[in-house]
């Protein structure tokens, strides 16, 4: 039997905030992950979209190690199968009211927890999240820049319910999988990049994924503005 089986689209409370249609809007899939060194975490991570896998999996990583992108990619898949999904990042959340009633979905993820360790609303509002989740059995992905034992948490009960879980490390990709990232995201727009493209924005742009992705944008951006294709020496112009 699917594991969505007589599940359908829950009634959801007017007070749940930051719920996206994740079928048709969400940003990133798993298609899209290039998981290099990740594969066993990726796998897990989309057990879990499937609603095979385990109740609650953290995911930490260093900034631009995929952290958003898979936590979005498990919303998605759910959106994909007409199941409710919430993704929010606690670094953006004003109100730890914005936690009530996230129970009545079929999938939480919540990005940044560290934000708001420490904070005494915050804590007791994600401790009573999480019970909640459990008795429902929704599944929750959570995200962090560090593991549950590098969080500042002052609530011991919180401490203990944050590993309930497996916690999985997400590794930086090496240039190799950067590379693959850049091609993917240029196939995605239609865009041809010749390989002196790619090595002329790895020798004059940070290497950061970021940095990287916001340089493709600007020379596809310069390549439709100006009616060019994209050759060694746009990018020159372009990128510097």
């Amino acid at each position: 039997m699917s594991p969505f089986a007589g599940q359908g689209r829950r009634a959801l409370s007017d007070t749940i905030q930051y719920v996206f249609d994740f079928g048709t809007q969400a940003q990133h899939t798993f298609e899209q992950f290039v998981p290099g060194a990740n594969a066993v975490t990726l796998g897990l991570v989309m057990r879990v979209a499937e609603r095979v896998g385990e109740p609650q999996l953290y995911v930490w990583g260093a900034p631009a190690s995929g952290k958003t992108h898979v936590l979005q990619a498990a919303c998605q898949r759910m959106g994909a199968h007409g199941l409710p999904a919430a993704y929010l990042s606690l670094a953006e959340a004003l109100h730890p009211g914005v936690l009530d009633g996230l129970e009545q979905l079929a999938l939480v993820a919540l990005d940044d927890i560290q934000a708001v360790m420490g904070l005494d609303a915050w804590e007791v509002a994600l401790f009573d999240l999480i019970n909640r989740l459990r008795e429902q059995q929704v599944p929750l992905l959570l995200a962090a820049d560090v593991p549950p034992s590098g969080l500042a948490v002052r609530l011991p009960d919180l401490a203990s319910r944050l590993a309930w879980g497996p916690v999985l490390r997400l590794e930086v990709l090496d240039d190799a999988g950067k590379r693959e990232v850049l091609r993917a995201h240029a196939q995605e727009r239609g865009m041809e990049l010749p390989d002196d493209v790619v090595h002329f924005m790895f020798a004059h742009l940070p290497r950061g994924l970021p940095s990287l992705l916001a340089g493709l944008e600007q020379l596809d951006r310069a390549s439709m503005e100006r009616q060019r294709r994209i050759t060694l020496p746009l990018a020159r112009e372009v990128l510097g």
